[in-house]
């Protein structure tokens, strides 16, 4: 769930806590402050409603989503401490200067206005405030995990099918691959070098590159070997320069992430041209990958016709790794650029 779907339930849930304790004032008529003084019954409850949903949003919006989802149990406890002085400061601030500048009286008696004991006795406002927020925080992320792991299975189910329909018996496509390398060893090298990769490549494909995450080594060598092909088709009228620069160890990454921009830049950009070839960056840093990708822009083709390819790239970056991914392209003067930065596995 996303802030603009959720801020409607967080609205409804405000307008019930509300009236439910507006509701309570009035079953408590006679012992409330709010109906023995209507209007200054009113200035407290403003004021106690700004410091309740001034905490409220704090901790829904800052304090859980940067503390819980990163596990780190440290700053969350930290974090929902300091929450008890924010609604104290908040509710002092208008309560014993603002409204005391305007009515000329305060809520709390002289003996009771001390640091200590106001943040004492606004404790359990606070609290209500602080629970509540953390409740829903974790109820919309149960609810949205909920629905990514859906979401997932569904596209893992849906690609499964897709493999389905296309698939050429395995065992038989290997099986053959093996004969032509064996016959061709010994007398074209070469071509027997370009079967065993075009076998590697797509065992890779039909075995191994159905799980989620894959070994970042391995993701690299396919890259290297769907150039390969590109490089034996075009001779020396390739002109792509791949750059990896990082420490490659036990990283792993999101399986076939990689090659789609490859494959854009082949199938739809210019890489025959020496005066502007097409770039690929891949930079390894201790706990993300960053690739950046340019080229000209094909006339025959443009990259309009890749849109679904793209959105579905996006989507399943967010399923998994929610916001902590960034993902830009953009077309300009006949030149793609594109840019993703990715959190990587270490095991």
């Amino acid at each position: 769930m996303k802030l603009k779907n959720t801020f409607k339930y967080h609205f409804i849930l405000g307008f019930i806590i509300i009236a439910m304790d507006f509701f309570r004032a009035y079953v408590t008529g006679g012992h409330d402050r709010f109906f023995s003084n209507i209007q200054l019954g009113l200035l407290y409850k403003t004021t106690f409603y700004i410091s309740f949903f001034s905490v409220y949003a704090i901790n829904v919006g800052i304090i859980c989503p940067r503390t819980l989802i990163r596990k780190n149990l440290t700053y969350f406890i930290l974090g929902q401490i300091s929450l008890f002085f924010i609604f104290a400061g908040i509710r002092y601030f208008l309560e014993e200067i603002v409204i005391y500048n305007i009515a000329g009286f305060h809520n709390y008696h002289d003996s009771t206005r001390t640091f200590w004991y106001y943040i004492f006795d606004n404790s359990y406002y606070s609290l209500k405030a602080i629970l509540f927020s953390t409740f829903i925080y974790l109820l919309f992320r149960f609810i949205e995990n909920n629905n990514k792991i859906h979401e997932l299975q569904l596209e893992h189910k849906k690609a499964e099918l897709d493999a389905l329909k296309t698939q050429l018996e395995p065992h038989f496509l290997f099986n053959t691959l093996n004969v032509f390398y064996s016959e061709l060893a010994e007398t074209q090298p070469e071509t027997a070098k370009g079967i065993h990769k075009l076998s590697e490549l797509l065992r890779y494909l039909t075995y191994e590159a159905q799980k989620d995450y894959m070994p970042l080594k391995k993701e690299l060598k396919f890259i290297k070997d769907y150039i390969y092909f590109y490089e034996k088709r075009f001779e020396d009228n390739l002109f792509l320069n791949l750059s990896i620069n990082g420490e490659i160890r036990d990283q792993e990454i999101p399986s076939l992430i990689l090659v789609h921009f490859i494959e854009n830049i082949c199938k739809h950009g210019v890489i025959n041209d020496k005066e502007n070839p097409a770039k690929i960056s891949i930079n390894i840093s201790e706990d993300s990958l960053e690739l950046k990708t340019y080229n000209k822009v094909s006339n025959v083709k443009n990259y309009s016709s890749t849109g679904i390819g793209r959105e579905n790239l996006k989507k399943r970056l967010e399923l998994l790794f929610n916001n902590d991914f960034s993902f830009e392209h953009k077309e300009i003067n006949n030149t793609y650029t594109a840019y993703l930065k990715l959190p990587i596995k270490n095991n």
